[in-house]
């Protein structure tokens, strides 16, 4: 067996006992690439520790503190009571709310994993407070989120626009975005109702308007704090989880909210990119992508592609990963199989199939909303949820693709 091939297997492994047991996916994985990556892929052991992604564990680390701080004070709660309102007392118009404010705030400017980063405590509080089920806010919030990930203007939509360029396909921005839009637009709404968020639409919230307190100085102060957030990503462009840190040290009370913060799933998100990276170093994902050639016709083509990304990209970063390797492949691609496959065909399937997936649990976007979600919760059952929604969608994001890239 070939290091590549290993690397492979050790990431099935940690799928697989992920799964079926109560094992810490992110500290398992740690100590396989260690293993791999140091004792057969002859790493030095330093390369295996730069696999760790220093600015998503500080983005969650920072989000995380500053909104369990607004969560102590009590902030979120009375937000998330005001939240409902907007919706007139309807449940099930409360998650479609959260779809459309992560749509609009992703495709302005911020993208994906910043809008999140930022509508999730909220989401999930409001969902925890108005009895939404939590794994149907975190579809719609989340799909929402991905949903604007491709804007001409947000990070992602730049990245994809770039590497786009580079294989001759410049000047579908906004074609690309739009596909995007509606891929997740699909499968949030159709997740929401096949999972009984229609019911919802039956049931009248108010809030127990009795035990609302009213707007008091820490909750004017938290609310500032996250407004000045918001703002300065969106017009500065300030990284999210260093402004969430420079929040969260001006509300202070610190002790608490560390100790409340989410650290089993930050620990398991972290964990596995540090895998995900040896399998880069040892042609692990090279060797995936060698197989889709010899996989592909022309006719499958853009679902094949679609499937293999997907898989991947539930374990890894779409913008860090899926799109720098693979959009780069599109030429020879389509040079192997042949047969007049379109190659913007191909490049969309690798952004859609790519973004479908990233509601895991294992990708950021997946992860702050568990990280979000409240104390009640069973964040363990939120996230087998949320990991078996998105390896289903690399299934679906075939479909999907193979219906419409052609």
């Amino acid at each position: 067996m070939t290091v590549a091939e290993l690397s492979l297997a050790g990431l099935f492994l940690a799928i697989i006992l992920s799964c079926f047991t109560r094992l810490n996916i992110g500290i398992l994985s740690i100590v396989l690439a260690w293993i791999i990556g140091v004792y057969f892929g002859g790493l030095k052991l330093d390369t295996v520790i730069a696999g760790f992604p220093a600015s998503l564990f500080l983005t969650l680390a920072g989000v995380t503190l500053l909104f369990t701080q607004a969560q102590l004070n009590g902030t979120l709660d009375w937000v998330a009571h005001h939240a409902v309102q907007v919706c007139r007392g309807n449940v099930g118009m409360i998650p479609v709310m959260f779809f459309l404010v992560g749509l609009g705030l992703a495709s302005i400017g911020p993208g994906n994993i910043a809008c999140i980063a930022l509508i999730a405590p909220l989401a999930m509080t409001t969902a925890h407070r108005a009895k939404v089920p939590p794994f149907l806010m975190a579809i719609m919030a989340s799909n929402g989120a991905n949903a604007g990930a491709l804007s001409p203007f947000a990070p992602t939509g730049v990245i994809a626009a770039g590497l786009m360029s580079k294989i001759g396909l410049a000047g579908h921005d906004w074609q690309t975005y739009l596909y995007n839009v509606g891929a997740h637009t699909l499968v949030a709404f159709a997740g929401y109702f096949i999972f009984g968020g229609g019911k919802l639409f039956r049931l009248r919230y108010e809030g127990p308007a009795e035990h609302q307190e009213p707007l008091n100085r820490s909750h004017a102060l938290t609310l500032a704090v996250i407004a000045a957030l918001i703002a300065s990503v969106l017009i500065f462009k300030i990284n999210v989880g260093m402004g969430a840190f420079a929040g969260a040290m001006i509300l202070g009370n610190h002790t608490e909210a560390v100790k409340r913060m989410p650290w089993n799933v930050i620990t398991m998100v972290t964990g596995v990119t540090v895998l995900v990276a040896i399998l880069d170093k040892t042609q692990g994902i090279q060797l995936f992508s060698d197989l889709l050639a010899k996989l592909s016709t022309p006719q499958s083509a853009t679902a094949v592609v679609a499937l293999v990304v997907g898989l991947i990209s539930v374990y890894a970063s779409t913008s860090g990963v899926i799109l720098p390797t693979f959009l780069p492949m599109v030429p020879s691609l389509v040079h192997s199989i042949g047969g007049g496959v379109s190659a913007f065909a191909l490049a969309s399937s690798i952004n859609v199939g790519g973004h479908l997936v990233d509601v895991s649990p294992l990708s950021t976007i997946g992860a702050l909303c568990i990280a979000s979600a409240v104390v009640a919760q069973d964040s363990r059952k939120l996230f087998n949820q949320m990991l078996a929604w998105g390896i289903s969608m690399s299934v679906v994001g075939a479909l999907i693709c193979w219906l419409f890239f052609r």
